[in-house]
């Protein structure tokens, strides 16, 4: 049986390799999570630093979850930018509070951990609901800013935990401010936690 000649398809799918590469549009893919080199472009973090923050991310979620004990009575989301790890959500005792930014703090090339989890049972399905349309409204707000030179709404991360607007990026003072400030007039923020690092 004569085989077909494969060269043509071989020839296609290196040609169209070489052009998702020079176009930017191949995909950097840590632990499941995935980030065009466009965005990347967009970030002021560097490509190396973004993946580092998604393995973080992913190491933190598979180290918490190897706690039994803390797996099964806590709620907690985990946020890497800039390896600064952000901890939100319930735990029922100020010891599994703890624990959980222990557990964080030993893994590989984290610089700081802010513990935000309280000492609470499980936030419903209808809080963390509320708190994903808030983030979302939130992020859509960003880009009415107007007037401020080389603002770029995508590089700030937005996180909702019972209402509370935790804002983390790399951005002046002027963007930070008003990214701040657009975040308080959003409906139902009850409060807006700035954990930015500023570049100027």
């Amino acid at each position: 049986m004569k085989h077909p000649d494969r060269t043509p398809c071989l020839l296609a799918a290196t040609a169209l390799a070489t052009c998702m590469l020079l176009v930017g549009c191949a995909p950097l893919v840590v632990g499941g999570a995935a980030a065009t080199t466009a965005e990347v472009a967009h970030d002021r973090r560097t490509a190396g630093t973004v993946i580092d923050d998604q393995a973080i991310e992913l190491k933190a979620f598979r180290a918490i979850h190897k706690d039994k004990t803390l797996a099964s009575q806590s709620h907690i989301s985990v946020t890497s930018y800039n390896l600064n790890v952000l901890l939100t959500g319930e735990t029922p005792t100020e010891a599994l509070r703890q624990r959980a930014a222990e557990i964080v703090r030993r893994i590989p090339r984290v610089r700081r951990v802010y513990n935000e989890l309280v000492v609470a049972g499980p936030s419903s399905l209808t809080s963390r609901s509320n708190d994903t349309l808030i983030t979302t409204k939130v992020k859509l707000a960003l880009f009415h800013i107007k007037g401020l030179k080389g603002f770029d709404p995508t590089r700030v991360k937005v996180v909702t935990e019972r209402g509370n607007v935790y804002l983390m990026g790399l951005l002046t003072h002027e963007e930070a401010d008003a990214v701040a400030e657009t975040a308080r007039r959003v409906g139902g923020v009850q409060r807006v936690i700035k954990l930015f690092e500023y570049i100027d």
